[in-house]
């Protein structure tokens, strides 16, 4: 997706997030966050954002974080400030200008669009389970985006960057494969002791296979909702793959 995209969507999801949250009793459990109320949410996604102002204006990551004091900003205040200060970033910069990120293949401002706007679709998403809301629609071509941001931004790279932390859980993968199928793209992940490589699809009979529509799957990877997204095959590669995807993401 262009970037232009990536930060509409932003502004889409994150007014839902907000109109979802100031509705919501802020002590809500939020099921798909263990532990999290909606308040914790809120300052989840309000240190994220100045987290990223941070490394875009510092070139690097900040000293401490999160800052003092931080945390006992009223939750709806401190989402409000950190997206103003996110989108008067992202508006004085051009996506191609250079940014520190953790990812070393791209050090971009268009990463942390991208970021950004995957970011918060998901925790949009959390707020509405929190809130018992429904789940609003996500768009196909951002579902598919954010699809492959986790296979290859997470995945892949964590595996292969720092294998050390997955030793225990890929030593006995055995080169396993497991095919992501939606209407708009497919992906193989080859499952090694390695780490996990992503390609396009080049094996007619995966070890198995997670298959539905975009923002189904996209949803079903991140763990939040397991509706509408069909698995076949192998059950301990998909269980693998779903432990990967946690330690890959913490």
């Amino acid at each position: 997706m262009e970037s232009r995209e990536l930060r509409d969507c932003l502004e889409a999801d994150f007014r839902r997030l907000r109109d979802v949250a100031a509705g919501a009793d802020l002590d809500a459990a939020v099921p798909s966050c263990s532990g999290w109320t909606m308040a914790d949410l809120l300052r989840h996604v309000g240190a994220v954002y100045l987290h990223k102002v941070e490394c875009m204006r510092l070139g690097r990551q900040p000293d401490e974080w999160p800052p003092e004091g931080l945390n006992d900003e009223p939750p709806l205040s401190l989402l409000d400030r950190s997206y103003a200060a996110l989108s008067e970033e992202f508006a004085n910069r051009r996506a191609e200008d250079g940014a520190f990120t953790w990812y070393e293949p791209d050090q971009s401002v268009g990463f942390w669009i991208r970021r950004m706007a995957q970011e918060t679709v998901i925790h949009r998403v959390d707020a509405e389970l929190g809130a018992g809301a429904s789940i609003a629609p996500i768009a196909a071509d951002l579902a598919a985006d954010g699809i492959d941001e986790l296979l290859v931004v997470f995945v892949q790279y964590a595996t292969t960057t720092w294998p050390e932390d997955f030793g225990e859980l890929l030593d006995s993968a055995a080169e396993r494969t497991i095919a992501v199928a939606t209407p708009e793209r497919s992906w193989l992940l080859h499952l090694g002791s390695n780490g996990v490589r992503v390609e396009a699809p080049n094996v007619d009979r995966p070890d198995a296979t997670v298959k539905g529509s975009a923002p189904d799957v996209l949803l079903w990877l991140w763990n939040r909702r397991r509706e509408g997204t069909a698995t076949a095959g192998d059950e301990e590669t998909i269980e693998l793959l779903g432990k990967v995807l946690v330690e890959s993401t913490q």
